[in-house]
């Protein structure tokens, strides 16, 4: 186990790097960062001087190092249009898509793994026909779309729930589950495909020829081996759902990081882009790489074929 840890860390941390590379340098992709800041009105003066004292004029590995040194000191610049530091910044955005986020992934789980294990202890019954046209329907549904009719008929119409903000906890509750509706469908689909190539194993006919129950049959022997696809799965649908809600914050005007990306965007705010981009990218690259080392500790045949 440890020589497959230190694998994962090596390659996790190789990973990494990669992504602070292309973090930093996306600031650049946009042609000269200086003449961007400055924005159309400036002129060639006020680049120049934006240039040197940003040091955009220096070597781009100079440059490189000095910001990843800044960054593990967790500091991520200035904010060009706040005029505050980035970490301040993205400090008070982050926990609204972090709990977003969190509880979209819950919410998909729990009803996902549940739905996936009935509808494969029954193939073709009307739960697997119920969670075929769930997936269908969560695949082909666009989430702002399901988000503007669950405002109109919800918000709007009935006047149930907040149709925007997240002042009071009922804010989170259409985004969340217009959130987990998207997640839902592959964790469903890859539960239910796992319980079928288990349950047709001889090791569970043997099981259920010693007499055991069912609900032991599944939960302590097939659910084990079935679900090592879905804990990956897992991993970089929470990964997605953290750095993908840039929709559902949107249509819900919800003050999470995925908006204020989208405003950075519009107002050229480079470093606050850096900045979101190598954080989001960081958590899932960790998140990617829990989820091999919780399927290592599951099953010793992973740790042992690598």
């Amino acid at each position: 186990m440890f020589i497959y840890l230190a694998k994962r860390l090596v390659v996790a941390f190789c990973v990494c790097i990669a992504v602070s590379l292309l973090s930093f340098g996306l600031m650049f992709l946009v042609g000269d960062p200086a003449v961007a800041i400055a924005g159309s009105g400036g002129s060639a003066q006020d680049a120049e001087a934006i240039r040197h004292a940003y040091g955009f004029d220096r070597p781009f590995m100079v440059q490189y190092f000095d910001w990843v040194g800044r960054v593990l000191q967790g500091n991520f610049g200035q904010s060009i249009y706040f005029n505050m530091p980035v970490t301040e910044i993205i400090g008070a955005r982050l926990p609204v898509t972090l709990l977003l986020g969190v509880m979209s992934f819950v919410v998909a789980l729990v009803v996902a793994v549940p739905l996936g294990i009935a509808a494969a202890i029954r193939p073709n019954g009307i739960i697997d026909r119920l969670a075929l046209l769930l997936a269908v329907s969560g695949q082909a549904i666009p989430s702002f779309w399901l988000g503007l009719m669950a405002i109109v008929v919800f918000g709007v119409w009935y006047g149930l729930v907040p149709t925007s903000g997240a002042d009071t906890w009922q804010g989170y509750i259409l985004p969340v589950i217009v959130l987990a509706y998207s997640a839902m469908p592959a964790m469903m689909r890859i539960t239910r495909s796992g319980m079928i190539d288990v349950l047709g194993t001889d090791y569970i006919r043997t099981a259920y020829a010693k007499g055991l129950p069912t609900w032991q049959v599944i939960g302590e022997h097939a659910l084990r081996n079935a679900i090592l696809p879905l804990v990956s799965l897992a991993a970089v649908q929470l990964g997605v759902l953290l750095s993908g809600s840039i929709v559902i914050e949107s249509v819900f005007a919800l003050n999470g990081l995925g908006r204020l990306a989208w405003e950075s965007l519009l107002r050229a705010d480079l470093p606050v882009v850096q900045a979101i981009i190598l954080i989001l990218s960081l958590v899932y690259v960790m998140l990617t790489t829990l989820g091999d080392l919780v399927n290592a500790w599951l099953d010793p045949r992973i740790r042992g074929a690598r």
